[in-house]
């Protein structure tokens, strides 16, 4: 069995940034691994402009964003295949991958990157109501139907859900005269950054209702309208405020699920969400497994998970190298204004800086995001605003933390 230093298990702007920076770190055995038929992942179908601000200081297309990733790899000599699809990995790191070249290969790896990404949430797994007909279609499939193919998926369109890839097709199929009736959003504020709220629907006079969900879709082969109905602070139909919206096309922007059904049978560790659990390193519970990327967390900017891919690379060297220590950790403690914080462990040894990320629960205006150490402030930062569509980030000095290591994050309020 072939033995690899590094396989890299997703070929999209996580896995590119993660081998290119194990690379420049000293890793000369890279295999990345990527299903679809050429690398880049769902950046492949985003020709819009946004991405590239932080990590280039310019604005870039997806694939132009990701042209310059691909260009590095070539460079390098960083192997690579694509129509590849990971079937099994095992405790022991064996990677067991097919293709129609190679037919079913199995790889022993040193160390794994997983960055395979997320899908999208669907029909069934919203329960909407009325039935399955032809014209329900998540809005990422949408974007690849119509960027990709060339096919506009409908005339009338009522979007379900107010997340970036929803808003940004809000815009794109406008443009590409089709109607947009409405974007409805059952929680009372936008799941997408501000500055698509304004780009895509506000610039386009396209209405966002929020508190707002579909209640049923009607027609008979095809869709032929929706049912909007308003929902009280528990997400409850309120009855009586039901309306009808005549449409051919329901898009569905309800939320990302990260792909991690290859590692289920692992047992890797979990927090309270049931998401997999990492340290500061981006390193599961079994050790030299790292993930990064929307299959770890939802981003809301490609900069922030190309930072991320190559912490997850130096973790990876890290541990190639013998560096990180098989310790005891500690759990990140966070308030309930707070749904999640990565990573959730701390490790004892403190090779680099701690980047915390999190997401808050509901908007809070004029709040201080706070870092504690055994209630000792290490950190106090100011924000206008914070809301869930908008990840934070926060990076706390590695000397600041002195042991023993209990951090927390806390959200408070002038």
């Amino acid at each position: 069995m072939r033995e690899v230093d590094l396989v890299i298990i997703g070929g999209g702007s996580a896995g590119l940034s993660s081998a290119l920076e194990a690379k420049k770190q000293g890793i000369e055995s890279i295999l990345i691994l990527e299903k679809e038929d050429k690398l880049g992942g769902i950046l492949n179908q985003c020709i819009h402009t946004g991405f590239g601000l932080i990590e280039f200081k310019e604005e870039l297309s997806g694939p132009e964003f990701l042209d310059r990733f691909i260009t590095k790899i070539k460079q390098e000599g960083i192997e690579y295949r694509v129509n590849t699809t990971v079937s099994d990995i095992t405790k022991e790191k064996v990677v067991t991958y097919f293709n129609s070249e190679e037919g079913q290969v199995s790889v022993k790896a040193k160390a794994i990157i997983y960055s395979a990404g997320c899908y999208e949430r669907s029909a069934g797994q919203i329960e909407l109501g009325g039935p399955r007909l032809s014209g329900i279609i998540t809005a990422g499939s949408a974007q690849k139907y119509l960027n990709i193919y060339g096919y506009l998926v409908g005339r009338k369109i009522v979007i379900l859900g107010s997340g970036d890839i929803g808003l940004i097709m809000a815009r794109r199929m406008t443009l590409e005269g089709a109607k947009v009736e409405c974007v409805c959003e059952i929680m009372p504020y936008c799941n997408g950054l501000n500055r698509n709220v304004v780009q895509c629907l506000e610039d386009f006079n396209i209405p966002l209702y929020l508190s707002t969900t579909v209640k049923e879709v009607k027609g008979k082969d095809h869709v032929e309208s929706v049912i909007l109905v308003d929902v009280d602070g528990h997400q409850n139909q309120i009855l009586g405020t039901e309306r009808e919206i005549k449409c051919d096309t329901l898009l569905l922007s309800v939320g990302l699920i990260p792909y991690v059904g290859l590692l289920e049978k692992l047992d890797l560790e979990k927090d309270k969400r049931g998401q997999i659990s990492v340290n500061q390193y981006n390193e599961t519970s079994l050790k030299g497994l790292f993930l990064c990327g929307n299959c770890l967390h939802v981003h809301d900017i490609v900069d922030y998970v190309v930072q991320e891919a190559r912490s997850s690379a130096v973790g990876a060297t890290l541990y190639l190298k013998n560096e990180i220590q098989d310790e005891e950790s500690s759990s990140v403690i966070y308030d309930s204004n707070i749904s999640y914080v990565i990573p959730q462990k701390v490790l004892a040894s403190l090779l680099s800086d701690i980047t915390l990320k999190f997401r808050v629960r509901a908007n809070i205006r004029d709040a201080y995001v706070c870092v504690y150490n055994n209630d000792k402030l290490l950190k106090r930062e100011y924000h206008t605003g914070l809301i869930p569509s908008e990840m934070v980030m926060t990076t706390i000095k590695k000397e600041k933390v002195k042991p023993p290591i209990n951090l927390s994050v806390r959200i408070e309020t002038k």
